[in-house]
């Protein structure tokens, strides 16, 4: 198997797995309890604390950790629902937000507050000077996606970031397709909140953190969860403690090697990506990759369904788009940028890694060749 959909999720690092197997069955004490088993659990999970903000240049305690980006989203919006309204009701959102951002957000719509989606532009970046009308005095929370999922374009958090605090808001992003794939600075970004997964960087799944700046003590609104004293009452319930050292120790690795990494993907992408116009002359790639996460290619062959693509290539592991989105229907993010109906079902992602090799390209163009002849002869 040839896997290619790095930005749906990356294998396990070794020194992950390793790095997490004591704490299965050897070291498997609960970090809440007092005794000596239980001391070194939390040892554990502090130290994986500090990796996680050491890689996002924050201070540990201003990491809650949570199941995911999806639950740490959650989280955010859930705490602002259960809070009694305010004048200040705009929540201003990305058009092509994960659904974790753009659902929550719906549900406070239902209860009353005003949402304000920002458009982007043809390659998906984040309109500014849309941004700078749409975000007022009224506004409660901007949340704008450090780069997105199904095209890979980085956004400009920053001066969004700047636009939200000049008219009083708080200023959230999510970070999962970024934190551990390029560089990320929380106190150079001087956003308030953030949301992260282990598993979009070669870490395990079902582990990841909200950034809130100040620490969980700072958090201005209810706390949506109850029943335990863990992560400063914010997310309670027992730490998973082998996930939390495997995500500390992937945000370890990611710090010593991203900028080799980021080097080898380019210039993979960049290989990859003259291979497709020396040998076909329809190919078109939606995404500027350039201002993109490495790796990540959004293309389209016109007149070739991506789905005839995907069942096609049962050897290379290749999607649609977000994995949350299912496989068989054109994703919010590429209706806002594709009108024509007959490119939308053209469109699928691909998005390397580190462990990618060139060798597997030429099998990809050969096999595109052969579909291409197949599906123009039916």
């Amino acid at each position: 198997m040839i896997y290619w959909d790095h930005n749906a999720t990356t294998p396990c690092d070794p020194e992950v797995v390793e790095a997490m197997k004591p704490y299965f069955s050897v070291e498997y004490g609960n970090p809440s309890s007092s005794h000596q088993m239980g001391r070194k659990a939390r040892e554990a999970v502090e130290k994986a604390r500090a990796q996680v903000a050491e890689l996002a240049n924050c201070f540990a305690n201003e990491i809650v950790f949570t199941s995911g980006a999806t639950e740490s989203n959650n989280l955010l919006f859930l705490g602002i629902l259960l809070t009694p309204k305010t004048d200040r009701n705009r929540i201003v959102v990305s058009s092509i937000e994960h659904k974790s951002v753009l659902e929550p957000v719906k549900l406070l719509e239902g209860h009353g507050y005003e949402i304000v989606k920002l458009p982007v532009s043809r390659t998906g970046v984040t309109d500014v000077e849309a941004a700078k009308e749409l975000i007022t005095p009224k506004t409660l929370l901007v949340s704008v996606q450090a780069a997105n999922n199904e095209l890979g374009t980085l956004q400009p958090i920053e001066k969004i970031c700047e636009i939200a605090h000049e008219n009083g808001a708080y200023f959230h992003t999510d970070a999962a397709q970024a934190l551990g794939k390029i560089p990320f600075d929380l106190e150079a970004l001087n956003c308030d909140f953030a949301s992260f997964s282990a598993h979009k960087m070669y870490g395990p799944k079902g582990i990841g953190a909200l950034f809130i700046r100040g620490g969980a003590r700072r958090w201005p609104w209810e706390r949506p969860f109850r029943g335990g004293g863990q992560e400063t009452d914010l997310r309670p319930g027992t730490l998973n403690v082998p996930a939390i050292v495997g995500f500390g120790k992937a945000c370890n690795i990611a710090l010593l090697n991203m900028h080799n990494n980021i080097i080898y993907i380019n210039k993979l992408t960049a290989h990859f990506i003259n291979l497709l116009h020396n040998n076909f002359k329809n190919v078109f790639i939606i995404n500027d990759i350039s201002q993109s996460i490495p790796g990540t290619i959004s293309l389209l062959f016109p007149g070739i369904p991506a789905d005839i693509i995907i069942s096609k290539s049962k050897s290379i592991q290749i999607s649609r788009g977000s994995a949350c989105n299912g496989s068989f229907i054109s994703s919010h993010v590429i209706n806002e940028i594709i009108h024509d109906n007959n490119l939308k079902e053209c469109v699928f992602r691909i998005s390397f890694g580190k462990n990618t090799k060139t060798d597997d390209f030429q099998y990809f163009i050969e096999l595109i060749k052969t579909i291409k002849r197949g599906y123009n002869n039916a």
